[in-house]
């Protein structure tokens, strides 16, 4: 009997340490910037709809949203203390901003000149180097798919965002203005590929941050913004470009001088052609006058006009200095 109360008293007080443990163990807390999920023997604790049902949706096109439909979860809000039985598990999510260099890989970390420099080829076949940083956060709204569906999210959506960079990089062109407002360098020269991108940094950030609008939806995570901060070739042809830019700074110059004096002159002709119209006009107007008058004094009778020659004439007698008369002998 004594070894028997021994193994119930080790039992009792195994089951009673082991309910004590899960008891204590099972309190936890969600701090501010986190959110969390329970799973149940490895199933996460969800609520009706799916992503589709979402805004998130919104943003992937038809041929994918079948694709990226995951299911909705019950999300854990700051606060506690919680509790959870010890069949389940607790995954906690950091939901803040973070900031990360847009040649970052998780996996790699040495990679791209260890993460600081990305690679990519412009349209001239030119090899650049990208620096520039990517804001990102979990999407609560997605947790299923950050959490259970993509092995590690983040390598995921950075290769995601290098490989639409690189993608534009390879096709951008610069937008052109409307052929009315062109400038004559414009018209004249094909842009520089990696002069149109440096140029135009912000349209790019702009068009990354439309194309990336549907990480959200497809793999949990936020792209909040790019920001591109620079662009450089290779050294060994900065000096080439730099002398290609001066000479088309310089061509753009002259020409852009040129224009102006044409456009001067153009203007000057306007005028010109303006004020001769004018004169002509003033010059016509007294005629048109004399003509409306002779034709009211014809309307009057048929001896008004003859009345009015010779009151005409006569004033021209008093004007004229000498009168010449041709008379019959």
């Amino acid at each position: 009997m004594t070894g028997l109360g021994i193994i119930c008293g080790m039992i009792v007080g195994t089951v009673g340490y082991v309910i004590f443990r899960a008891l204590m163990l099972g309190f936890y807390t969600v701090a501010p910037n986190e959110r969390a999920v329970i799973t149940s023997f490895g199933r996460a604790q969800r609520i009706h709809g799916n992503t589709l049902d979402t805004p998130l949706a919104d943003e992937l096109p038809a041929s994918d949203r079948e694709r990226y439909s995951y299911p909705q979860l019950q999300v854990i809000p700051p606060g506690g203390p919680y509790f959870r039985w010890p069949w389940q598990k607790v995954h906690k999510v950091n939901v803040a901003i973070a900031t990360a260099s847009i040649a970052y890989d998780p996996e790699t970390p040495d990679a791209n000149q260890n993460g600081q420099v990305l690679e990519a080829v412009t349209q001239d076949q030119l090899n650049i180097g990208v620096t520039g940083q990517v804001r990102f956060s979990i999407c609560e709204s997605n947790l299923y798919a950050f959490l259970f569906a993509v092995k590690n999210p983040i390598a995921h959506v950075m290769g995601y965002f290098i490989s639409i960079l690189r993608e534009r990089i390879a096709t951008f062109k610069a937008p052109r203005t409307d052929g009315a407002a062109a400038s004559a360098s414009e018209v004249q020269f094909e842009g520089i590929s990696i002069n149109d991108l440096r140029k135009n940094l912000n349209l790019l950030n702009e068009e990354m941050d439309r194309e990336c609008r549907s990480s959200a939806a497809r793999y949990g995570i936020i792209l909040d913004a790019s920001l591109i901060t620079g662009m450089d070739p290779p050294q060994q042809i900065e000096s080439a470009l730099a002398a290609i830019n001066t000479a088309h700074n310089e061509v753009s110059s002259e020409l852009s001088l040129a224009q102006a004096l044409a456009d001067q002159r153009i203007e000057e002709s306007k005028r010109a052609v303006e004020i001769q119209t004018m004169n002509a006009q003033a010059e016509v107007e007294p005629l048109r006058w004399l003509a409306e008058q002779l034709r009211l004094l014809k309307k009057s009778g048929v001896d008004a006009i003859p009345g009015y020659l010779r009151n005409v004439r006569l004033d021209l007698y008093k004007r004229a200095r000498r009168i010449i008369l041709n008379t019959r002998s």
